[in-house]
């Protein structure tokens, strides 16, 4: 897969993606990322890329005519081109999968400041996604979780072809067992006898049961916590 990042700050991910899994993906092949500066797209010596919004409000506006250069120098027949917003429809595991499999060449536009001219949407970005209802500095820190989330379906990319269809959220969206490793007892806590028993069928009716309680419990606290909140 292909995925080129357009931000304003393109050293922000020089080292989340020289690390780890990220790193050997992209060494085996598998994941090609680049990142590129919208700046030097501005039309001006200044590399002007935003200015202030009409009908007035606080912060800056990203300026259409760099970004559209920038997106457009990189698009391709099959981009999927993608805002970063928190306007978006919410990134799921799910989606992290869809977008593995469906797409072979992503483009992540980074919003700054208070985002992006609206025009750019319209004509250029094929979808909005958000990864959580809260707001931050940049839409750099959605890249890395998106490019995180979605490289993990890459085939190769993570070591056991099952790893990301075992884990939390995926097909059932819920969370994982409990895991535990040696040694048998630690600071007085010893694994559970259901997972070394051998009996494989109880063990995952055993990590099912316990993620599924898990999520429940904090079901509950985040409804609680809504509750407070709107009293």
């Amino acid at each position: 897969m292909d995925i080129d990042i357009l931000s304003l700050f393109p050293e922000y991910f020089e080292t989340p993606f020289a690390c780890s899994m990220i790193k050997r993906a992209r060494e085996k092949g598998l994941l090609n990322i680049r990142c590129i500066d919208i700046r030097d797209f501005a039309e001006d010596r200044h590399q002007t890329v935003d200015d202030r919004p009409y009908g007035g409000g606080p912060g800056m506006v990203m300026k259409p005519e760099p970004t559209v250069k920038a997106i457009r120098s990189v698009r391709r027949s099959d981009s999927h081109v993608i805002y970063l917003s928190p306007q978006g429809g919410v990134f799921k595991a799910r989606l992290a999968e869809e977008f593995a499999k469906k797409h072979t060449h992503i483009i992540l536009i980074c919003g700054h400041y208070e985002g992006i001219d609206q025009r750019i949407i319209d004509s250029e970005v094929d979808e909005e996604i958000s990864i959580g209802d809260y707001v931050l500095t940049s839409g750099a820190p959605a890249a890395i979780v998106f490019v995180d989330a979605v490289s993990r379906f890459i085939p190769g990319v993570i070591g056991h072809p099952e790893g990301p269809y075992k884990d939390s959220f995926h097909g059932s969206e819920t969370f994982e067992g409990p895991q535990y490793t040696r040694p048998f007892e630690f600071d007085g806590k010893k694994v559970p006898e259901v997972l070394v028993n051998g009996n494989h069928k109880e063990i995952e009716k055993w990590r099912s049961t316990q993620g599924r309680e898990k999520l429940e419990a904090l079901r509950h606290r985040v409804g609680e916590n809504n509750e407070k909140s709107i009293s």
